[in-house]
């Protein structure tokens, strides 16, 4: 169970309408002036080309993203590791936040509901960044999924994934979907948990989670405004293909990883 920080705690009065007062301008610089130079590195003239390694349009991708957490306020902190290609990543589930948290640190294909892609300016990124897109409660979509999923990872590319299946309060990790994990062991590619901790372990999940009936734009503007806190990436001990036997067994020792680093002073 993750301590939960209360929305009434998050900061307001004269405090909130400063932070807005310098971070809208820079939101507008990130997004009028930056984003286009992010979409020009996706040509593909020369995307391929690799600077330190990666692919310029990945590591373009990679630093805007960073820079968008840093303008809400994040201070990012990556613990571990990420595997090299292919794999599948799985993080628990908080916030839209979550994914510009994972591609700030490492280039990988997303599942994400399909309502995102609907979402302004982060629906748009998200299928930029070669998000597969799910209608939740279709098998049909869910079976298309599953096979463009198989395809990316056994073409050598990464694939990340959030097995609760939606968002949550932030007040504790659900339950995995052990289906999601199929595709890995198909693939025969290692499966890495991360966990995404808001504040000191985990004490802003619940803040930075939508509330009730929050829409997007509420909950991005609200964290727009929200005081400077911590944010860890925890790239944690992977599992290797053929180490368990069954997705099911991989979703439930992926989920304990997850819940023991929240609950972590590291």
């Amino acid at each position: 169970m993750i301590s939960p920080l209360p929305h009434a705690t998050s900061g307001g009065g004269l405090g909130r309408a400063f932070r807005y007062l310098y971070r809208v301008p820079l939101l507008l610089i990130h997004i009028l002036v930056l984003l286009p130079l992010v979409l020009l590195s996706m040509v593909p003239l020369w995307s391929g080309i690799r600077v330190a390694g990666l692919r310029i349009e990945h590591l373009a991708i990679r630093l805007w993203s960073a820079g968008l957490m840093r303008i809400f306020g994040f201070r990012l902190r990556r613990l571990g590791t990420p595997l090299p290609d292919p794999a599948m990543f799985v993080a628990n589930h908080v916030s839209w936040v979550d994914i510009e948290m994972l591609h700030s640190q490492r280039m990988m294909g997303f599942v994400a509901k399909q309502e995102i892609r609907g979402w302004p300016l982060v629906g748009w990124l998200t299928a930029r960044g070669e998000t597969i897109f799910h209608q939740r409660g279709s098998q049909e979509s869910m079976g298309g999924v599953m096979h463009a999923m198989l395809a990316r990872l056994q073409a050598g590319r990464p694939v990340g994934v959030f097995p609760e299946g939606r968002t949550r309060d932030g007040s504790e990790v659900g339950p995995f979907h052990a289906r999601i994990f199929q595709p890995a062991v198909e693939a025969g590619v290692p499966v890495q948990p991360v966990a995404l901790r808001y504040g000191p372990r985990g004490s802003a999940q619940t803040l930075v989670a939508f509330g009730a009936g929050e829409s997007f734009f509420a909950n991005f503007m609200r964290l727009l405004g929200e005081p400077a806190r911590s944010a860890d990436i925890c790239f944690l001990a992977p599992i290797a293909a053929g180490e368990l036997e069954g997705r099911s067994k991989i979703a439930e020792l992926a989920r304990e990883r997850i819940v023991a680093a929240m609950e972590s002073d590291a």
